[in-house]
């Protein structure tokens, strides 16, 4: 039996990030907020204590902050004509789970995407031509504008007390920042993480080849912080344990630390965790949803939850999957190219190589998730593609990340895997190397999608959302592009030795780590038939529902999507407000 409960102003599906931002800017006026997350509270846990915090098999290795893959996974195939399998076990990209959701264990890595990135499809047709654009690439612009929110970028990076180096204040270039970047009101909060060996050495190389590095923005504090709501970050401390990771000592931004105390606070809101969303209420007919329904994870009772306003906060696939569940939106159709839902899923298109050094301590331990050294002369559209045959780019980088016994170990070519040599040359070279990798853009493709399963189902007896994904030709060839590029500057370096950089070919492999950023499966836009939502976030067919996060977004850029996902969530609370106070499509 479903229990009916006391109607929400507004319903938030997700406790992460989005939720967090765009409960505050409710609460500040008063309007009741509900949020339902599936997980638990993990800031008193042990994953938030020493000496458990350090626990790398636990929390890296074992995924103990992820989402449970026994529970709920996905299927994935590369193409329609493939038979999707259920994922056993993900490590292509990590969906958090718990208060805070997945920025509670991210890196910290915090990007203003490109000027031109919200109006692609018009900045790549204006610059090479309409036929630049393949017929199976729908690119399409999001129906906002950089310079709309630019404010609610600067808004999120004071509230998230954001380390760097400006590169562009007003349309003026700053020395040591990146000068590619969109034009910023003002130097970040806090001055950038301190510069790691590696990223010394790439700096030092990319200059004399004639590029432009810069230190990662990032959420890891490099100094105490007090942000305007009054909620503090203390001082990093380099100890390598951010990414898959709580920061035990409150120096990495999160959602846990800088949002859901002060929101407990406030009143009119309210957090209901362990609650697994099953699906949202729709009715047709007046193009309307009435709320949400819910399982309580403790209890096993199922609950409805009325609401005057439903949002979807939650991960690319969930979001997705919700829709889909309770037909809100025509799903799309790849033999057709109709209907948009699950339409312009993209991933991020990766490589690597190590570099080893003799004469060069690195001390991989000192570090964060975001100690890197960036070039963006290769990323995106920052260099001229005419002749290329492809579009999009990535950032080249020196990262030192972490120093940990299980995963960190950089071997040289031809090292053994067991035995006496490999313990030897752990010892020659833990020390005296670093990796350098390409976050590169993922442009949508007509055959990259996401549908339900019609075979496979989770332990809620739902429809698993599948993957029908792969890496396509433009992709591939863009990958081979930089990766040469990246080669170059490492070979330049004087190394000892130089790993292999290897391109990132098909087919999509889920078994290897190569970054969370999934984007997609409900896009922006002005047109209905190209897109899940209005500019504004608004369903096109339900005026009262709203979706916010990465899943909203047309195509994935070279960049991490936490900057323009936080912006948008940001300003979805200030249009929430005004939708509260006078319902209409806004």
């Amino acid at each position: 039996m479903i229990k009916k409960l006391e109607k929400r102003t507004v319903v938030i599906v997700g406790g992460g990030l989005t939720a967090g931002l765009v409960s505050r800017q409710l609460t500040a006026q008063g309007i009741d907020v509900l949020v339902l997350e599936r997980g638990g509270d993990h800031s008193n846990g042990a994953e938030a204590k020493l000496p458990s915090q350090r626990d790398e098999l636990r929390w890296d290795v074992r995924q103990g902050l992820v989402q449970k893959w026994n529970v709920q996974t996905y299927t994935l195939r590369h193409s329609r004509s493939d038979t999707s399998l259920p994922v056993r076990w993900m490590e292509a990209f990590l969906p958090g789970e718990g208060m805070g959701g997945a920025a509670n264990h991210w890196n910290g890595h915090t990007w203003r995407w490109a000027e031109y990135d919200p109006t692609l499809r018009t900045h790549y047709t204006n610059r090479y031509g309409a036929k630049a654009i393949p017929a199976n690439m729908p690119l399409q612009d999001w129906g906002v504008t950089y310079k709309e929110m630019e404010p609610y970028h600067d808004l999120f990076e004071k509230l998230f007390g954001i380390s760097g180096k400006a590169g562009n204040i007003n349309g003026k270039k700053q020395a040591g920042g990146n000068p590619f970047e969109a034009p910023r009101r003002g130097e970040y909060p806090q001055k950038p993480l301190e510069i790691t060996e590696a990223g010394t050495v790439f700096r030092q190389t990319a200059e004399k080849m004639g590029y432009h590095p810069f230190p990662t923005p990032a959420a890891n504090s490099s100094g105490v912080y007090t942000n305007p709501d009054g909620q503090k970050l203390g001082q990093c401390q380099y100890c390598g344990h951010c990414e898959r990771f709580i920061c035990e000592a409150q120096a990495k931004a999160s959602p846990e630390v800088l949002l859901y105390p002060m929101l407990k606070e406030r009143k009119g809101f309210e957090i209901r965790l362990n609650s697994h969303v099953l699906g949202v209420n729709y009715d047709a007919q007046t193009k309307r949803v009435t709320g949400v329904r819910y399982l309580d994870l403790r209890s096993g009772q199922e609950y409805e939850q009325p609401a005057d306003v439903v949002v979807l906060g939650a991960f690319t696939m969930t979001n997705t999957k919700l829709l889909l569940l309770d037909k809100i939106g025509t799903p799309y159709d790849p033999v057709t190219g109709k209907g948009v839902v699950g339409k312009n899923f993209c991933y991020q298109t990766t490589s690597a190589v190590n570099v080893f050094m003799k004469d060069r301590w690195t001390n991989p331990f000192l570090s964060t998730g975001s100690t890197g050294t960036v070039i963006d002369d290769f990323n995106n559209d920052n260099f001229d593609h005419t002749g290329l045959g492809f579009l999009g780019g990535g950032m080249i980088s020196a990262n030192m990340f972490s120093g940990r016994p299980i995963v960190a170990r950089r071997l040289p070519p031809g090292t053994p895997r067991w035995g006496t040599k490999w313990k030897q040359a752990n010892v020659d070279w833990y020390a005296h190397s670093f990796g350098m990798s390409i976050q590169g853009s993922c442009y949508p493709n007509t055959e990259n999608f996401l549908d339900l399963d019609p075979v496979y189902k989770d332990a809620y007896g739902q429809p698993l959302v599948r993957m029908t994904f792969d890496w396509r030709e433009n992709e591939t060839k863009m990958s081979a592009y930089v990766t040469k590029k990246m080669e170059d500057i490492a070979k330049a370096m004087g190394a000892d030795i130089v790993g292999p950089a290897v391109p990132r070919k098909s087919p999509f492999d889920i078994r290897a780590y190569q970054t969370t950023h999934i984007t997609g499966g409900t896009p922006m836009g002005t047109d209905p038939a190209h897109s899940v939502v209005s500019p504004r976030l608004q369903h096109w067919d339900a005026q009262n529902l709203f979706v916010v996060g990465a899943s909203v977004f047309q195509h994935n850029s070279g960049y991490n999507p936490t900057g323009p996902l936080a912006a948008l969530a940001v300003r979805l609370g200030d249009d929430l407000v005004r939708y509260v106070q006078r319902p209409r499509m806004l």
